[in-house]
């Protein structure tokens, strides 16, 4: 009990160190085998969620911990800092007990791989980057671990390193990613030469009293405006909207524990995690508000009607991972970062079940993906069937379980907005919650139900680790919604304290008073989402559709074109440019001319000409002789002590002397 009071107050310190702390000892030891690294590393993960649960219960809240100063840039005094709030302890809750299950279910999935320590090393590594963004208290602690989460995806995306489609799906994560960077150094950049810090607390303390206002074009835009939006870039490529989304998809080539925890409930969400950090910044611009609004909601459509053509298990889960991050932004555009934050917790939940599910039916199935290459599957695979039916009913936000109280919420706070762009953003969510119940149902038709199209003797279920974390979502994925409705997003719940902060008149309690009408429309849609599933999928054949709807069909079977107009007008201009341009003209021509090739060039053919001027005849040198002094006397008197002359005068000297192979003799 002593123990406990005394390290009461570093609880989270300790939480967010010990992943870090278990990647070196598993990395950096020699005395313990592969497999004792393993559940070493198991066991260690369990830990963290427990300490954060003790943290967030008997912690006093907020904490401000300074580990020293780094630097000081432009007046700005930068320090490590972490910042454990309401808002930063619950995410790293929800992180550590998501990453918790996530390495007892690769007990079972990974046993039989040969690095299966390092897959468990990168784990834990890539659970401390992201509680290293979470817990954060500064710009600079932040983008720290922005960069290292980037990296070690791309280490588990290409853990599979010897399959070709790994290889690119991990660069193309890295390298959209990097595209988000930019944005995010832009906007430290300028905030701090406006404001002079990158603190959090500070920022948020000054920003109402900021006015400062750049003239463009006319208008006077505001530097809020300028950093929010800049803010807004960075969370783009980070959870994967529209635009930046290419990588999410493909992101699935990696083993399916590394899907499951970068969909569910670390990378992906860093982007809308740091937009709720900022939301007191968010609050004071009204352009950026709308631009988020615009984003997530043609997100939400955009992932839902791709998600509803394509034909790979893992990458439907993804596209509606994709899908459902546009309603976390639409959320946050209208100021309900408490109903983005909540949909963040069940989304985690459901989609990590889905994601795990599929990886079970996949693991029976030797690494088959493809949906029309199952079927039949209701009779051998039960357990998985129930998860993945669960996880897929509280997705489309079926009554009463845990997606129906985030998502509907999300909906009826979209539906209760005076803004202009409220209705249209109400329109295209509720179509993009018909088309996620029409492609959660041709999911479960297409691999439970029909004809088996497997070639495979025996199929088992799933091992027992999987097989209880399985259960444990489940679980979850009909009780949290409700559990936590009103901790969360209860009228006037003191949860969040300060962590979040509104301006008076974007607070969201008219959601509350809306039509019943108008709160069952999207239980109405998905409703008729579920029929037209059922309808089209389990009546009629789908070469039938195929005929008549072909081009509807390749449209977003190819992902709206998006990927082949990247590579029409941006990665082939780009490499056009890289080797024609870069390489061949400026790299192989103008530098290396101008440069050491050059120079070498320009030498040998001063010793060439000098070698020929020595031609053994005395009046050719007399001459040359006579031509020196008249140069000499013909320059001014002030040039005559300049250093570049004495450099010309000895180089020529040098030059005239190497190159000096015949000697000096009379003519005949």
């Amino acid at each position: 009990m002593l123990l406990f009071l005394l390290i009461k107050d570093y609880l989270g310190i300790i939480g967010v160190f010990i992943p870090f702390l278990t990647f070196c000892v598993i990395r950096f030891n020699t005395w313990m085998s592969k497999r004792d690294k393993a559940w070493f590393c198991l066991y260690t993960s369990f830990i963290s969620p427990f300490l954060f649960f003790l943290f967030l219960k008997t912690g006093v809240l907020p904490q401000y911990h300074s580990f020293g100063t780094w630097n000081d840039f432009l007046h700005v005094r930068i320090e490590y800092v972490f910042l454990f709030d309401r808002l930063s302890v619950s995410m790293c809750l929800l992180v550590s007990f998501i990453s918790a299950l996530v390495h007892l279910y690769s007990v079972d999935y990974m046993a039989e791989d040969p690095e299966f320590d390092n897959f468990m090393a990168y784990l834990s590594f890539f659970t401390f980057c992201m509680y290293s963004i979470v817990v954060a208290g500064n710009l600079i602690c932040s983008i720290f671990g922005w960069e290292l989460v980037g990296l070690t995806s791309f280490l588990l995306i290409n853990f599979w390193s010897t399959r070709r489609f790994a290889n690119k799906s991990a660069l193309k994560a890295i390298l959209v990613n990097k595209i988000g960077d930019v944005f995010f150094f832009l906007a430290i950049v300028s905030i701090m030469r406006t404001y002079h810090t990158v603190d959090f607390l500070v920022l948020n303390t000054l920003t109402p009293f900021l006015t400062v206002e750049y003239p463009f074009a006319n208008i006077n835009i505001s530097f809020v405006d300028l950093s929010t939006l800049a803010l807004l870039g960075a969370g783009m490529a980070k959870s994967a909207q529209l635009g930046l989304h290419t990588w999410l998809p493909d992101a699935m080539e990696g083993p399916s524990p590394v899907s499951a925890l970068i969909h569910a409930a670390t990378m992906v969400t860093a982007g809308i995690y740091s937009l709720v950090r900022f939301s007191p910044i968010l609050e004071y611009s009204n352009i950026t508000l709308y631009f988020m609004i615009l984003l997530g909601s043609l997100t939400a459509l955009f992932a839902a009607t791709t998600a509803f053509a394509q034909n790979d298990l893992k990458r439907v889960i993804a596209y509606s991972t994709c899908s459902q991050l546009g309603y976390f932004m639409m959320a946050c555009g209208f100021s309900g970062y408490d109903f983005a934050m909540f949909h963040l917790y069940n989304h985690a939940v459901f989609k990590a079940l889905l994601f795990l599910g599929a990886g079970a039916i996949i693991h029976a199935l030797a690494d088959e993906q493809d949906m029309r290459k199952m079927g039949g599957l209701i009779n051998h695979l039960i357990l998985s069937y129930i998860c993945i039916t669960l996880g897929s009913l509280s997705l489309t936000g079926f009554p009463f379980l845990t997606g129906f109280y985030s998502k509907d919420g999300i909906l009826e706070l979209t539906a209760s907005s005076s803004i202009s762009i409220g209705l249209f953003a109400l329109i295209l969510g509720n179509i993009a919650a018909f088309f996620t119940a029409i492609y959660s149902i041709r999911l479960l038709i297409l691999t439970f139900y029909g004809q088996p199209n497997w070639s495979r003797t025996n199929i088992s279920e799933a091992p027992s680790y999987m097989a209880f974390v399985l259960f444990v979502l489940s679980f979850l994925s009909i009780f949290l919604g409700y559990g936590f409705k009103d901790v969360f997003i209860g009228l006037n719940t003191p949860f969040w304290d300060t962590a979040i902060n509104l301006l008076p008149q974007h607070l969201n309690s008219d959601a509350e008073f809306l039509p019943s009408s108008v709160k069952l429309l999207p239980v109405l849609v998905s409703c008729l989402g579920f029929f037209c599933g059922i309808l089209i999928y389990h009546y009629f054949p789908v070469h039938f559709l195929y005929r008549f709807f072909k081009s509807i069909y390749t449209f977003l079977n190819y992902k709206w074109f998006f990927d082949p107009i990247y590579n029409y007008f941006l990665v082939r201009p780009i490499l056009f440019f890289g080797h024609r341009i870069s390489f061949e003209i400026l790299d192989r021509g103008f530098f290396e001319h101008l440069g050491a090739y050059g120079l070498v060039r320009l030498i040998k053919w001063c010793i060439d000409l000098a070698h020929k001027a020595q031609t053994g005849y005395l009046n050719h040198y007399f001459v040359f002789l006579l031509s020196g002094f008249l140069f000499i006397g013909l320059l001014p008197h002030s040039y005559l002590d300049s250093g570049l002359l004495k450099i010309i005068c000895i180089s020529l000297l040098a030059t005239l002397l190497h190159a000096s192979h015949t000697p000096w003799t009379y003519s005949k």
